[in-house]
């Protein structure tokens, strides 16, 4: 069974993604989340739980920031109110969650399954091994991971493996990078990050040659694995991770929508309940994206885009004729264009655009061309690639949309007794009393079965109404719909209390500490190691710390402040032999140059501030 895991900034992205198909969500509390500008109370989440559950859906909070000395304390007080009120697990990268500290008993965080983030950089099996070791239920992969490495690395744990599907992407290796702090002092471990790698540098050798001059160098496409989720299933995959905290009610819709259909599809099994009623086809290009790449999953492809960090949308055609105000459009295959949808095409290299304020089909236009009136004119000429990343109708599809999620149940009807099954097979039955049998049987089994299969704005979905009983008793109206709407509650009661004895089981979990160092004797300022507790808990395990986290003040020069798969010498074909003697520098805009360096070894390239 896999898991469809969506992210949701709020309560309102919250239930749209419960209600188009996720299995679970990940949520950012009110403090501690590495997206520090979509905080939640505990009082919304605790909504958003108790909706949740409703379907089997469950809650993940992300506590995944690295902590102070005093914010271990409120951390671990905040992981407690947040079991309290039935989350399911949570997510940290702060191994200081894991020592003792006056706060929490005998010290650990207790109750309640920890997820080891993917800030903990989790790319090895022996990372993964040791994290399965000291406690965690499950570690969420790096997103650079192969499928063979992931079946490596499932090769030789038992822990649950998350691993991302779609959306953006960060360069760097999560968690490692300082890029951001190093610039600005706003930390990416700490939820802050400015995403310098969205900005615009200069790729210089030794020698002063350019390379490229004011390129979006770091600005990689969007992910997209949707291929592969088979493979990933296969691979062992536990949960399937849909990118994107900071997107908005419409983009939870459509890519969760679109990813629980390609699931159902290939049979991969669910994790929650109910089945989703869809009022829509979704489409990922229509949803914001900077174009997509499935990175390494299976080998090294073209996973950047220097020209612009922002939505490019969808591919719709060339301009073959210029007007005054108009152009007209040669399209690869017939589609519809709106008033106020948005199109974009690129300037001297610079991503520019425009609105729709009218589209026509005139006579003797061919089938595949369209007139489009914009509100601006700007750069377009024969021959511009045109795209369109907002689609406005299929916007307010999304807004106006009633998709929604039901739980199906089969209703069997019985002399004095109605029975109720859901699809989870929770079952009800209650009593009813009645003075005399039908006349017009015929009648009677035709409204007991139109009353009975009325759900009405409940979570039920009613396939099946059987009568199982030759004599049939006469009920009015009014007492049918009084027998469904008691036999509703019944279940949903039901349901209730399985659900929270289930929860019960699930939240025990498991720690088995073993004293060993998992990755060196020594380990810097790259394990991100903020306060006392967790410097603790690497000792104890036996590493040496030799350097606290950069966060910490300690000194910055001469640090590498990112590490990433993507690489400008790839990109540029420079892997022969005499250009990779040379010494190459970004730039950024303000003129600051930074160094490179290459693990040809293992194709991955190291940024350094000095």
């Amino acid at each position: 069974m896999i898991e469809l895991l969506a992210p949701a900034k709020d309560k309102n992205c919250a239930i749209a993604a419960i209600n188009f198909g996720a299995d679970a969500i990940y949520i950012g509390a009110s403090q501690f989340g590495a997206r520090k500008n979509v905080p939640n109370s505990i009082d919304d989440i605790k909504e958003i739980v108790e909706y949740a559950h409703k379907f089997n859906v469950k809650v993940y909070v992300t506590i995944n920031t690295i902590l102070t000395d005093d914010e271990i304390l409120k951390a671990k007080e905040l992981i407690e109110n947040l079991s309290a009120i039935g989350v399911d697990a949570i997510i940290v990268q702060d191994m200081g969650l894991l020592e003792p500290s006056p706060l929490a008993g005998e010290g650990r965080v207790r109750g309640i399954p920890i997820f080891a983030s993917t800030q903990c950089d989790n790319r090895t099996p022996e990372k993964v091994k040791f994290l399965e070791s000291v406690g965690f239920s499950r570690v969420i992969l790096a997103r650079e991971l192969s499928i063979d490495q992931i079946k490596e690395i499932k090769k030789h744990t038992n822990v649950e493996l998350e691993t991302f599907i779609h959306g953006a992407l960060c360069v760097s290796y999560s968690g490692q990078c300082y890029l951001s702090q190093m610039i600005g002092g706003r930390s990416a471990n700490r939820g802050e990050c400015a995403q310098p790698c969205r900005k615009k540098y200069s790729l210089v050798d030794e020698d002063g040659n350019f390379m490229a001059k004011d390129k979006y160098l770091l600005n990689l496409k969007d992910f997209n694995a949707s291929k592969y989720l088979k493979e990933l299933a296969e691979a062992g995959v536990t949960s399937f991770k849909i990118e994107g905290r900071l997107k908005d009610e419409n983009y939870v819709k459509n890519i969760v929508g679109y990813y629980r259909k390609l699931i159902d599809e290939l049979q991969l099994g669910k994790t929650s309940s109910g089945e989703i009623m869809f009022d829509f086809e979704p489409k990922l290009e229509k949803s914001f994206n900077r174009g997509f790449t499935d990175y390494f999953i299976k080998k090294r492809n073209e996973c950047y885009s220097f020209l612009s960090p922002k939505s490019i949308g969808e591919h719709i055609g060339k301009v073959t004729k210029v007007g005054q105000d108009f152009f007209e459009l040669s399209l690869p295959s017939p589609l519809t264009l709106h008033s106020q949808d948005g199109l974009c095409f690129f300037v001297k290299e610079e991503l520019s655009g425009c609105l729709v304020n009218k589209c026509e089909s005139r006579s003797g236009i061919p089938a595949r061309q369209q007139r489009i009136y914009p509100n601006k004119m700007d750069g377009i000429k024969v021959g511009t690639e045109i795209y369109r990343n907002v689609d406005s109708e299929f916007e307010k599809t999304l807004k106006n949309s009633k998709t929604c999620r039901k739980i199906e149940v089969n209703i069997n009807f019985d002399l004095g007794k109605i029975y109720a099954t859901d699809k989870d097979n929770n079952s009800v039955e209650i009593d009813y009393k009645f003075e005399e049998l039908a006349q017009n049987e015929e009648k009677m089994i035709e409204n007991i079965q139109n009353q009975l299969k009325k759900s009405g704005e409940s979570d039920f979905l009613i396939k099946n109404v059987q009568i199982s009983t030759d004599k049939i008793p006469f009920l009015p109206v009014s007492k049918i719909n009084e027998l469904r709407r008691e036999l509703i509650r019944n279940l949903e009661k039901e349901r209730e209390v399985k659900s929270k004895k289930q929860k019960a089981k699930s939240d025990e979990p498991t720690f088995y500490p073993l004293p060993f160092a998992f990755c060196s004797e020594k380990i810097d300022y790259r394990a991100n190691i903020l306060n006392k507790y967790a410097k603790e808990f690497y000792e104890n395990h036996g590493c040496k710390v030799t350097e606290m986290a950069l966060e910490s003040g300690i000194r910055k020069s001469d640090k590498c402040v990112m590490t990433t798969k993507h690489c400008l010498r790839y990109a540029f074909n420079m892997c022969n032999a005499e250009d990779a003697k040379k010494q190459l520098y970004l730039i950024d805009e303000k003129g600051k140059k930074y160094p490179l360096e290459f693990d040809c070894k293992n194709c991955q390239m190291e940024i350094y501030f000095k």
